[in-house]
């Protein structure tokens, strides 16, 4: 394979990853791990601008700010991410129900998505998206005095849950007026290779920022309180907020006189009315469900009970994401093969299996986690790739908005509602207990049910009808279905290739490759 085609192959994989709805990993906000794409709005298709004119030298401009906005929004997320919430929330020491209800605020923010599909509709894409990706990147401003405000504990931890609650809430309004927004100004035929290139450069600008902010955490870290550390990070990403806000101010709205459309709450109902999209919508019910019980207590479990510093956690994230880039032009070809609905169940099984590595890993043997790089990297890129294909194929044309939509809100508030309840359960267990001559936490529970939980849900991707492709409805036709594959592909490479007899004296064809 050449380079180019391996780059052309590996950027349509980022931009798919970038599209895809949240791979829910462990607290962790890895690159390209939100999926402002399931909520928003429909993208219209831009037309391609000829070059040479001045409309598309405005083009190339906003397409250079949208890159540069997104590498330096990467330094907010490493300031403010979920990584650095858990460093506020042990500082300030929330327990673990506070702490699954603030980590899953962002998805429990996702049942504004009809209500934020109107915002944008009404008062403009870019309008919307400038005005609140701005204001939910500059409300951190709060935590950057918080240590010297005359608040109490109670009070800190309260405005701290509130700080992250109205992030989330602005966030979810912003990607919905973003997605619609890159959706006039990308064209339909630069848009894979645009967002692709985009979703590799922000990737590797979150794994360098995410190791600074780790040294920066552990070097200036006290042994109790906040210290200097979290509000100098917080300030960071305040500027980091304007910064962006500027970029994304030099990107122009290429139909800035649309006309307004009329929402109609009718057509919301129709996922409810379609037996293929129901089915989608409880399987993404029970699987964020048994998902969102242990994952918003990674993060925690690693800096409380594994002992780990913030630069051996941002290493972690930038070995998982590395990962799942490795394999995400593997993942997509088997998609293209066997379809995305053979892919979701495989690795929905495959993922159920990760949370009971982590009833190995202790302060002093971290070596299991290795094993989790590898599994969770691939499985998880491999799930986000089928994910974005999935809804997207069951979605018919007319109503689409409202079924990514309403994908999206399923998913997201079940994993919110999920996180409290496993945030309660762990607050009402002892926090250390030993059964079976073994020394145990709170946290192991939860990551027991949700192994439990992923595979029960796992199953239910096999009633998932997907148009145009032949489902798996069972293990067996899972596993008969690779078999032909590999046995297909053994047999391609094993054949031996004749060797063409020699042509003289024959001119060479206009279509034959150098």
């Amino acid at each position: 394979m050449s380079l180019a085609v391996l780059r052309r192959n590996v950027f349509r994989s980022c931009a798919a990853l970038a599209s895809a709805v949240p791979l829910f990993r462990p607290g962790n906000s890895l690159p390209g791990s939100a999926a402002p794409l399931v909520g928003a709005p429909a993208a219209s298709t831009a037309p391609t601008v000829p070059p040479g004119n001045p409309a598309h030298r405005a083009l190339r401009h906003s397409l250079r700010a949208s890159v540069s906005e997104g590498i330096v929004a990467e330094v907010f997320t490493a300031c403010a991410g979920a990584t650095v919430l858990t460093g506020w929330a042990l500082a300030l020491k929330l327990g673990p129900f506070l702490v699954g209800v603030m980590t899953a605020l962002p998805f429990f923010a996702q049942f504004i998505q009809f209500p934020a599909a109107w915002l944008t509709s009404t008062f403009g894409y870019r309008r919307v998206a400038l005005v609140a990706v701005c204001l939910s990147r500059q409300v951190m401003l709060p935590l950057c005095v918080l240590p010297w405000l005359p608040l109490t504990l109670a009070g800190q931890q309260r405005l701290l849950v509130g700080v992250a609650a109205v992030s989330a809430v602005l966030g979810v309004i912003g990607n919905n007026a973003w997605v619609a927004w890159m959706g006039e100004l990308v064209p339909e035929s630069i848009r894979g290779r645009f967002f692709g290139r985009r979703t590799a450069l922000t990737t590797l600008g979150s794994t360098l920022t995410s190791l600074v902010a780790g040294v920066l955490m552990d070097k200036l870290r006290p042994p109790e309180g906040v210290g200097l550390g979290l509000p100098l990070l917080a300030g960071i990403a305040c500027v980091a907020g304007v910064v962006t806000t500027v970029l994304m101010a030099r990107q122009h709205d290429p139909a800035p006189d649309r006309e307004k459309a009329k929402l109609d709450f009718r057509v919301a109902l129709l996922p409810l009315r379609d037996e293929r999209a129901r089915r989608v919508l409880v399987y993404q019910v029970a699987w964020n469900a048994a998902v969102g019980v242990s994952a918003p207590f990674y993060s925690f479990h690693m800096l409380k009970n594994l002992k780990m510093s913030f630069l051996t956690m941002a290493i972690y994230l930038a070995a998982v994401a590395g990962m799942r880039m490795l394999t995400a032009p593997l993942w997509g070809r088997l998609i293209d093969r066997l379809g995305a609905q053979p892919v979701l169940l495989a690795c929905s099984l495959g993922i159920g299996v990760i949370p009971s590595i982590w009833l190995f890993p202790t302060a002093t043997f971290l070596w299991p986690l290795l094993l989790d790089v590898v599994l969770a990297g691939v499985l998880w890129g491999g799930h986000g790739l089928a994910s974005f294909a999935l809804p997207l194929s069951v979605a018919p044309r007319r109503g689409r908005p409202f079924y990514l939509a309403a994908f999206s809100t399923a998913g997201g508030l079940a994993y919110a509602a999920a996180s409290a309840l496993g945030g309660g359960l762990a607050s009402l267990l002892p926090t250390e207990f030993v059964l079976g001559g073994h020394a145990w936490v709170n946290l192991h529970v939860l990551f027991a049910l949700s192994a439990v939980t992923r595979v029960a849900a796992a199953f239910l991707a096999m009633r998932i009808v997907e148009p145009g492709a032949q489902p798996v409805c069972s293990l067996g036709a899972l596993l008969s279905r690779v078999g032909m594959k590999l046995q297909v592909r053994a047999a391609q490479v094993a054949m031996p290739v004749p060797m063409p007899a020699p042509v003289l004296a024959e001119a060479p064809s206009a279509n034959a490759e150098p």
